[in-house]
């Protein structure tokens, strides 16, 4: 089969494509053949291997496994040992974090993880990008407790994990503020189409005039820090990032955290994301009533992998960088 490997850590020319034998699912595991996968933060930084954190993870001097990508949607090509929950032929999706080998045409995926049915009516482009972004931003939403009438800023709104946490805390009856660089060409609309309440755009500044007495302040990119988030919590309130930030004072932070919430200060959370086919169910369900839709910057054709590594590198992707494999349909990079 034909997949992406790359065999040293490095920017995106060290993704090559290459033929490499097909993978067979194990007790337990479905094969999914790929019809859409992306390129998401997960995967640029194993592909890298920065921040260093990542080389304990995916191998050191070189990493052990070469076939990249997390993230996918396709259909069940072959099922393992003990797997009753899908059938070949079944449309799935999903998220194969610690274990990648989405960039290829066929991959095998614990059938209990991270996967789920693929909405009805959804095309697997559209949902390929459903649960990378997604299953951080839920973290978020499960570390703080937020809940309806809640107020919370989410930090970096436009960008994968940012414009999930939008659609999932509004979908929760949170009141959002999004807070972003700046706005894409064209579509001004974005965010509180999202079911942001308010958007604030940046551009350069440190926006001191989003006010205070937020519930949470939710970092989706790690450019923010617990410092620049205290002045707009409320007594009690809470900082979450979905980065280990400087030094990895987060969860330094964080590690102090019960006594901060004891005392009723403002405090960190680290959110540890759950991955399992629960969570898959509960994303796939929102889908299906419409209170979630991944956001899709623009696809690339598998060919042009590199290409699409070289965009999400770049921190300027809206949404989702998708990924089409041969077959499946895509639209003009660009």
């Amino acid at each position: 089969m034909r997949a992406a490997l790359r065999t040293r850590y490095g920017g995106p020319a060290v993704v090559h494509l290459a033929d490499v034998p097909e993978p067979v699912p194990g007790k337990g595991e479905l094969l999914v053949r790929v019809l859409a996968t992306t390129v998401n933060r997960t995967d640029c930084a194993y592909r890298s291997g920065q921040p260093w954190i990542n080389r304990a993870v995916c191998g050191w001097p070189r990493p052990r496994v070469h076939v990249l990508g997390s993230e996918y949607a396709g259909v069940v090509a072959g099922v393992g040992e003990d797997v009753t929950s899908y059938a070949v032929g079944d449309r799935v999706f999903g998220f194969v974090d610690g274990r990648p080998g989405a960039h290829a045409e066929l991959v095998a995926v614990a059938a209990d993880g991270l996967v789920a049915p693929v909405p009805e009516g959804w095309d697997p482009v559209d949902a390929a990008p459903g649960t990378e972004g997604a299953h951080y931003a839920h973290a978020f939403l499960r570390v703080t407790g937020l809940s309806r009438g809640d107020r919370a800023v989410v930090v970096g709104a436009t960008g994968g994990i940012g414009t999930a946490a939008v659609q999932l805390l509004h979908a929760e009856g949170v009141e959002v503020t999004a807070v972003c660089d700046r706005l894409p060409p064209g579509r001004p609309d974005l965010l509180t189409g999202l079911g942001a309440a308010r958007v604030v755009e940046l551009d350069g500044g440190r926006g001191d005039d989003l006010g205070g007495g937020f519930d949470a302040v939710l970092d989706a990119t790690g450019h923010s820090s617990f410092g620049a988030a205290r002045r707009l919590l409320r007594r009690g309130g809470c900082y979450v990032s979905s980065d280990l930030g400087r030094g990895g004072q987060n969860v330094l932070l964080a590690a102090a955290g019960p006594l901060a919430r004891a005392l009723g200060r403002r405090h960190v959370r680290f959110p540890l994301p759950h991955e399992d086919a629960a969570l898959a169910t509960h994303l796939a369900e929102l889908m299906a009533r419409g209170d979630y839709r991944p956001v899709v910057d623009r696809t690339y054709p598998f060919d042009q992998l590199c290409e699409a590594y070289a965009h999400v590198d770049t921190g300027r992707k809206v949404g989702n960088v998708v990924v089409t494999m041969p077959g499946e349909r895509s639209q003009d990079a660009g």
